[in-house]
């Protein structure tokens, strides 16, 4: 890639997710260079799927990638969710059309991979942005007005000089514990279960154009259409009082099957689909976004990860560029004062979304007669209402 012209001020990410993809696009919008170091050797299509709202679509198709997330993405017809026992329907609701009319951007569900090499795609396009590979941060340091930055990688040391660092690293944010806080992720006593099924191995009656939503005693059941309706993205969210270790462990098929056992037959038919599962513990932890000084802050996983029950662990993120761009954009020569804007404008927000993500997770598995009563009240609020309940987080505009 170029070098950005003179008179630009570099800006370090650490982190080449989705968070850090889309800041350094937004932010060289801003008129700064970016510098992404990115601790994996090669960006790898790994991970599962993830559904973008309309409160993150926006912000994807206003940098310009919307044909190319519409070519790969799955925009769905409806929701429903179902008793996971006996397989009632408990509500249903139209997305698609009803949702862009509504919110004025698509809901989309798309692989993560996907949705990586799109934003990977538009970086390598853009010559304010520059990307390090097999680079891991080691220090931090104050470098007159800006920082000095230290990774590491295979068999070689650099230092990275720039006017500010943001740190996107996720959930076990190397730049967190380096901006002081070295407390780990608060394991949530649950561990997701993830698939993906090709489009020929869905069994009958599931729809391949439509989200599930599957509720019962201490477990859940998720599945949408990713890679535009070619295969099934899968999560199966069990009550589990031991973490496991890795983003990508491997499941025990059997045992997940048997977990499933009393479920109606065909949400037992989607657990039995797959012939490997990956695992991944669920974690989160408070709201950070460093020591409130100088030119640092922290964006997405590394500053406010989320459990996966309100779908929005990636759309904070694309939130959170948009908002920081913004700001630094309106303080080009006070980037200490644009980061301190930034976390002021975001910390209420992800934190009522983290605690209604939370809230979302005790309701799905609960049991017995309070399990009754959830089913009861869902009938009763219908498909429509639980979609508007959330005009506060899909109406959001950086």
């Amino acid at each position: 890639m170029a070098t950005a012209p003179a008179g630009r001020r570099t800006v370090i990410i650490a982190g080449a997710g989705i968070g850090g993809l889309t800041a350094a696009l937004l932010l060289s919008r801003g008129g700064f260079r970016v510098q992404l170091l990115e601790r994996a050797a090669v960006f790898e299509a790994i991970g599962a799927g993830i559904q973008i709202t309309p409160n993150a679509s926006r912000i994807l198709v206003d940098l310009g990638l919307g044909k190319a997330l519409a070519e790969v993405a799955v925009t769905p017809e409806g929701m429903d969710v179902r008793a996971g026992g006996n397989g009632r329907l408990l509500a249903s609701a139209d997305l698609g059309a009803a949702i862009a009319a509504r919110y004025g951007a698509p809901w989309w569900m798309v692989h993560r991979a996907d949705l990586q090499a799109a934003l990977v795609a538009a970086v390598h396009d853009d010559p304010h942005v520059t990307v390090a590979m097999g680079r891991t941060v080691e220090t931090v340091a104050r470098d007159g007005d800006g920082v000095a930055v230290t990774a590491v990688g295979v068999g070689e040391r650099s230092t990275h000089r720039g006017a500010a660092l943001i740190g996107t690293d996720g959930l076990w944010s190397a730049t967190r514990e380096l901006f002081g806080d070295g407390k780990p992720p608060a394991y949530g006593g649950r561990t997701a279960w993830r698939a993906l099924l090709p489009r020929s191995a869905v069994p009958e009656g599931i729809s391949d154009r439509r989200l599930g939503l599957w509720l019962g005693p201490g477990a859940h059941l998720v599945h949408y259409p990713v890679r535009a309706g070619a295969a099934l993205n899968l999560v199966a969210v069990v009550s589990d009082p031991e973490p496991r270790t890795g983003w990508s462990g491997t499941g025990d098929r059997l045992a997940l099957i048997a977990r499933f056992r009393g479920w109606t037959s065909q949400a037992q038919a989607l657990v039995a689909a797959p012939q490997a599962w990956t695992t991944w513990s669920l974690a989160d932890r408070a709201p950070w976004f460093g020591q409130g000084q100088g030119p640092l802050t922290l964006l997405g996983d590394a500053a406010h990860p989320m459990l996966p029950f309100l779908a929005q662990g990636g759309a904070m993120a694309i939130e959170d560029a948009a908002v920081l761009a913004k700001a630094l954009a309106a303080r080009p020569d006070d980037l200490d004062g644009g980061f301190r804007a930034y976390e002021q404008a975001r910390a209420r927000r992800v934190a009522a979304v983290q605690r209604g993500a939370r809230a979302n997770g005790r309701i799905y598995h609960l049991e017995g007669p309070m399990g009754w009563a959830r089913d009861t009240a869902m009938r009763v609020l219908g498909g429509r209402q639980l979609v508007a309940g959330y005009d506060w987080i899909y109406r959001f505009r950086a």
